[in-house]
């Protein structure tokens, strides 16, 4: 069985995209839960396995300052990707950042999404986000 690949955008409110990333999934179909866990996983492993200070995803890190090429730790440190998992999971049931497959929100996190080679998935911060 090969992966099915699906690229992930994030989106200002101006619609301005300030982030893609690409995954892979074992199956076809997935729940809006396992999508957010695969995204915060993979972004946060990207993160702890190169050298640079700057994060550069959903979640800010705690200790951390806002700068153009990302969130700027203060002093290097790994980020615990399950800290930064449980703050999206909240996030998203509290309507601060919104999912859109095929430009229509995802409701719930066991709502499935089927992964197709046109499926378009954006997530959209609606206030900033600061976790693990």
């Amino acid at each position: 069985m090969s992966a099915t690949t699906l690229t992930i955008r994030d989106e200002s409110m101006t619609g301005k995209i300030t982030g893609e990333l690409t995954l892979e999934f074992l199956t076809e179909t997935i729940t809006v839960r396992e999508l957010i866990r695969s995204r915060v996983y993979q972004e946060v492993k990207d993160f702890n396995a190169k050298p640079s200070e700057y994060f550069q995803g959903l979640v800010r890190p705690s200790d951390t300052e806002e700068t153009l090429n990302g969130f700027k730790q203060k002093k290097r440190r790994e980020i615990d990707w399950n800290q930064q998992y449980e703050k999206v999971i909240e996030a998203f049931e509290h309507n601060q950042v919104l999912i859109l497959v095929n430009e229509r929100q995802a409701e719930s996190l066991d709502e499935e999404i089927t992964i197709t080679p046109q499926s378009e998935v954006t997530f959209l911060k609606l206030t900033l986000l600061v976790g693990g």
